[in-house]
């Protein structure tokens, strides 16, 4: 699969035209991909868009109708049209795997090779992990506060276009989110499809009952019917339950019913007694209607008894507090053989110079205590000193009794990927063990426990001579 390089900013083209003038195109460079903020106001994140974001710089490549649309902008030299031909991206990617819980400040991509090509995949990285992440993480949300009732995404018709429908169902997939509506996400990426049927379909029937006799007909073996068209349990729950009666009759089961507007709580109550009492107990109750893990979490309070979520606007948009979109950012860490930090007058903002490595201490049964970040070649050892990214003054001790595990690997060397992709099952699998090994705390969805984040001694000590160096300078 191709993205046309054009889906950048301008001004990653404009900084490309002038290091090659420069002659600066070439210089080593190392960037960091990270956020700062966990979406959702929550406790984590879970990465997504990798492979992806891999498929993406394996085939970047500039073709000719693309350099003749530059050409015609009247912006570039003749010279820069003319490198933009070969340009390839050829450099190393470190990052997690797809379905690790990552944390605010953790370098995600470490994106290395010369500065032409480092600067210039900035945008399009930043497009498809940010979303991704964001998606995976919302899925996360939701699936968790499901419990052991299943979750489909509904969200296509709200995605951000056709392509972020298929990232959308991709990404919730990872989160935990196992089966989609959309047909063209399903046979991208192997995701099962399901779906009912809409309001339309009963309104182009006579009437109710005629709609579901000619439904159950047609697929007599996957029927769910959605009950609320003129009224749930007057007229959709009792002409639901007729046809059931006619399908068993006839050898076949009605699968279910869909609640799609009301009080999803008592509707769903009130639907399971009625569908009992006619001995269809083995009938599943979906309910959909604007639905996200607060009013999940709400339902399964008031006694609500749904087995199937369709979730679709907020999965899809990732609509939430604290969501929207993910904060990721792109900095330069190195260049040539100098360390680089941004600063500004808010420490929290200052960047992590340097290469890095990302490490996790679990303890003995595999539990998350703590993250550290790290110099890429910093010895690191258990009972240390570490210290908070944004205040630089509080300080803690990696404790005795954990491990350290290195959450990252190179990815990709010189433009080519150096392993074959996983299942989305293996990472979607890969996010659940993780999530299950957090404290506790950090799965709930109102103020969340925070997990320690720490920077170690080296890169506390080489943040604070940068900044003395820029303060004198």
């Amino acid at each position: 699969m191709r993205f046309s390089p054009l889906i950048t900013d301008l001004y990653e083209l404009t900084m490309l035209a002038g290091y090659l003038e420069e002659g600066m195109h070439e210089t080593p460079a190392v960037f960091d991909l990270f956020y700062r903020q966990n979406p959702f106001k929550g406790g984590y994140a879970v990465f997504a868009g990798l492979d992806t974001a891999l498929t993406y710089l394996e085939n970047l490549a500039f073709d000719k109708e693309e350099i003749a649309y530059l050409k015609g902008l009247n912006l570039f030299r003749p010279r820069f049209l003319e490198f933009l031909r070969d340009f390839r991206f050829r450099g190393r990617i470190t990052a997690p795997a797809e379905g690790t819980v990552v944390f605010g400040n953790e370098p995600l991509l470490t994106v290395e090779g010369n500065l032409a090509e480092a600067q210039f995949v900035e945008t399009a990285l930043l497009n498809i992990i940010n979303f991704q992440t964001l998606i995976a993480t919302k899925a996360a949300r939701i699936a968790h506060a499901a419990g052991n009732a299943k979750v489909i995404e509904f969200g296509l018709r709200r995605a951000q276009g056709p392509d972020g429908g298929s990232s959308v169902a991709r990404a919730a997939y990872i989160g935990g989110v196992r089966s989609t509506s959309n047909v063209m996400a399903g046979m991208q990426y192997d995701i099962p499809v399901k779906g009912t049927h809409a309001h339309s379909w009963i309104m182009a029937f006579p009437d109710e009952l005629t709609a579901f006799r000619a439904y159950a007909d047609v697929f007599p073996d996957s029927s769910i019917l959605l009950v609320d068209t003129y009224d749930t349990l007057k007229s959709g729950m009792v002409n639901a339950i007729t046809v059931a009666g006619e399908l068993r009759a006839k050898g076949h089961e009605l699968v279910g019913v869909r609640l799609d507007s009301g009080d999803l709580a008592y509707l769903s109550r009130q639907a399971r007694r009625m569908l009992d009492e006619a001995g269809f107990t083995e009938a599943k109750i979906v309910a959909s209607n604007e639905v996200d893990e607060y009013v999940i979490e709400s339902i399964l309070s008031e006694g609500g008894k749904v087995d199937i979520y369709g979730v679709g606007t907020k999965l899809a948009t990732g609509m939430g507090d604290g969501g929207g979109a993910l904060g990721g950012v792109y900095k330069l860490v190195r260049i040539g053989a100098e360390p680089k930090l941004k600063v500004t007058s808010d420490i929290a903002k200052a960047t992590l110079p340097d290469r890095k490595k990302l490490l996790r201490a679990l303890s003995e049964d595999g539990s998350c205590i703590m993250d550290i970040i790290a110099l890429a070649d910093e010895k690191i050892e258990i009972g240390r000193k570490v210290y908070n990214p944004v205040n630089p003054l509080q300080f803690t001790h990696i404790p005795t009794g954990v491990r350290l595990t290195e959450l990252r690997t190179v990815a990709m060397e010189e433009g080519k990927r150096t392993g074959s992709s996983s299942t989305l099952d293996q990472l979607a699998d890969r996010c659940r063990q993780q999530l299950a090994c957090l404290p506790q705390g950090c799965l709930r969805f109102i103020n969340p426990h925070t997990y320690k984040v720490s920077i170690s001694s080296g890169i506390h000590d080489l943040r604070l001579r940068l900044m003395e160096e820029l303060q004198q300078a």
